[in-house]
């Protein structure tokens, strides 16, 4: 099993807390970060409920701790050319982000999914696994469910939830071709698994998709990872890559993956230990869009 090698403090905190990210975006989907407390509302089981914390980006002045996991599609699809090019935009996405207390890991994926590098914020490591990837053998398969699942199973383990006094925001970014084959894990296990680890989940979806509706730059058909509902229901985002140039695409999934807003609140007691299914919906002001990292919360069994 994957073992994160940076020993980290895990702090108690209080279990009772319901905690949760809501990226905001206005019409032209823009990131928006002034709001305030007051401007949000949440519903638990439609039931408004006070909202007991509430923070974004930075606490006290302090960068929001990470913990990302790159999931790459090594599958017979990806040409080398691309895996080179996701490859120098993975570089330069940790590189931005190396202000945060961040831990990265890299898993590839085709006929099987293999760790290439388990959580770790030592950047030698990271280069070191960067500069693999090219040479990872391939398959005719694509193993993306499972990629994910084993992703979110490292982050559940070695990623703690809190650090430095901070809720970690955890996710997985898959740079894939769009075509799933041969997974084990079914998508409504992997997206209830990540919305249990409150994981979001980012697509990066590589023109090999679909060379044609690329080249006439025209928006292409959802993939099956958009049809699972695995981004759209853990509060994820998923981009189409038609340019040679990956960088500025990475940029703009960096920025939104450190500027979530996070919302606390604390259930009814009747609610913290009955081992159901809570529903959470969380309103913002009016014209903007909200993405929620997960639709709700099972509490613990007594």
């Amino acid at each position: 099993m994957p073992t994160d090698p940076e020993p980290q403090d895990v702090i108690k905190v209080d279990t009772d807390l319901v905690a949760m990210d809501v990226v905001v975006t206005d019409a032209k989907g823009h990131l928006v970060r002034d709001l305030k407390k007051d401007d949000f509302k949440l519903f638990e089981d439609g039931v408004e409920r006070s909202v007991a914390s509430f923070n974004l980006e930075k606490v006290a002045g302090a960068p929001r701790p990470l913990a990302i996991v790159f999931a790459l599609d090594v599958s017979g699809s990806m040409t080398p050319e691309e895996v080179q090019r996701v490859t120098d935009a993975m570089r330069e996405f940790s590189r931005r982000l190396s202000g945060h207390p961040a831990v990265f890991g890299v898993m590839t994926f085709g006929m099987r999914v293999r760790t290439v590098q388990s959580l770790t914020s030592d950047r030698d490591k990271l280069e070191r696994a960067y500069g693999r990837l090219p040479q990872e053998p391939n398959g005719l398969s694509t193993h993306a469910y499972d990629a994910v699942d084993d992703a979110v199973r490292m982050l559940a383990r070695h990623a703690p939830l809190t650090r430095e006094h901070q809720l970690v925001k955890r996710a997985v970014v898959v740079i894939t071709d769009g075509f799933p084959v041969g997974d084990v894990v079914s998508p409504e296990t992997v997206i209830e698994r990540a919305n249990a680890a409150d994981t979001s989940v980012y697509v990066v979806t590589m023109p090999s998709y679909s060379q044609m509706l690329a080249a006439v730059n025209v928006t292409p058909l959802p993939t099956p990872l958009d049809v699972s509902g695995l981004v759209e229901k853990t509060g994820g985002r998923s981009v189409y890559a038609n340019e040679n140039d990956l960088g500025p695409l990475f940029r703009a999934i960096a920025e939104e993956v450190s500027s979530a807003y996070v919302l606390g609140f604390y259930p009814p007691k009747e609610n913290r230990r009955d081992g159901k299914f809570h529903s959470i919906r969380i309103e913002g002001p009016k014209g903007l869009t909200l993405r929620q990292s997960r639709p709700g919360y099972t509490s613990q069994s007594k």
